[in-house]
């Protein structure tokens, strides 16, 4: 039998029990040669290469091995807020069918207060109405002071007019002033019956006593009203005051605020006629009250301007203006002669 070495022909020797071969002295130390070289170079080679190799494999196990952790983590995550993401939508569209039932809702109920509302309104004006007709009977005012119940209606009165007016100007901006909507009967009912309870003698006194914070927001709502805005209201408040102004403690109360005199120089430029005529009348009271009493220094009642303006109104075309300016100057012209001052001629 023979096998090749080193590209060589070896012979076996036949009947050898451990079956040795016959090799050339060369060849064998050629191969003895290789060996020991490979002996010396291949941990060399081997060692540094396989050793980071091993490394690199075995950091590559472990991070395969984390990658996948965290993608089984992460995958659980995902599986986790999907569940959420779907309980959330499912939140989310129950929520939103409820919010569109309340809107419905909502939008019933704001119907209906809008009816209650204008049914109130309508009733409330027709009240105030049927009691501002009431309010011209001077048996009916005394019983209303002796019924011991004014007081609390006088109150809502004030509180009323003054949230009304304050509201005047936004309702401007929205729309057109409507002297005929239920709220303006309403409010003008409430100044009409003020008006009639302070034309009898028993009530003017009662407002001239026991109503100074009524008297106060009427002088107040005359100052804030803007020129030509719901002159009748205007109207029926300077005619309360004018009736109040009648009684002495009423007239000496209104005539103490400072601000009084001002507003009746602004109102006498409103461009109402109706407006310019009671606000002449409420001056012709406070004119009575200063004859005798001494004027500050400055008074409004001795200012040229005031006597010019009067002037002007008494060439108005409307007849009772005019003779009510024509009075009124002449007395500012009295008060102006008896106060030292020089007249102005018109």
């Amino acid at each position: 039998m023979a096998a090749s070495v080193g590209g060589k022909q070896l012979s076996q020797s036949h009947g050898a029990k451990d079956g040795f071969v016959k090799v050339r002295k060369r060849d064998l130390e050629k191969l003895t040669t290789e060996v020991m070289q490979l002996r010396e170079f291949l941990p060399k080679i081997l060692n540094g290469d396989l050793i980071e190799m091993l490394h690199k494999a075995r950091a590559a196990e472990t991070m395969r091995e984390r990658v996948a952790q965290e993608q089984e983590q992460l995958r659980q995550e995902c599986l986790h807020l999907q569940s959420r993401l779907d309980a959330v939508q499912s939140e989310c569209q129950k929520e939103r069918e409820e919010k569109l039932l309340l809107r419905e809702q909502l939008w019933q109920s704001g119907a209906e207060l809008q009816q209650q509302a204008d049914f109130c309104s309508g009733l409330g004006a027709s009240a105030c109405s049927l009691l501002w007709s009431c309010s011209a009977r001077e048996d009916a005012v005394t019983h209303w002071l002796a019924d011991g119940k004014l007081q609390s209606f006088l109150v809502v009165a004030a509180q009323t007019l003054e949230s009304f007016v304050k509201s005047l100007d936004e309702e401007l901006k929205a729309e057109p002033e409507d002297h005929n909507s239920h709220e303006h009967q309403f409010v003008l009912a409430l100044a009409g019956v003020i008006t009639n309870i302070a034309a009898v003698t028993c009530g003017r006194d009662y407002l001239s006593s026991s109503a100074h914070i009524l008297l106060d927001t009427l002088m107040k709502l005359l100052e804030l009203m803007k020129p030509g805005v719901f002159p009748k209201l205007k109207v029926l408040m300077l005619m309360a005051l004018y009736n109040v102004s009648i009684s002495v403690k009423g007239l000496k109360y209104i005539s103490e605020n400072p601000g009084l005199l001002p507003l009746i120089w602004t109102l006498l430029n409103d461009g109402d006629w109706e407006v310019c005529l009671h606000s002449l009348r409420l001056l012709q009271s406070v004119l009575l009250e200063e004859e005798e009493a001494p004027l500050p220094p400055g008074s409004p009642l001795l200012d040229p301007g005031l006597l010019a303006r009067v002037g002007q109104l008494t060439s108005s075309p409307q007849p009772g203006l005019r003779l009510t300016a024509q009075q009124t100057l002449e007395d500012l012209q009295v008060l102006h002669q008896v106060r030292g001052c020089k007249p102005t001629s018109f």
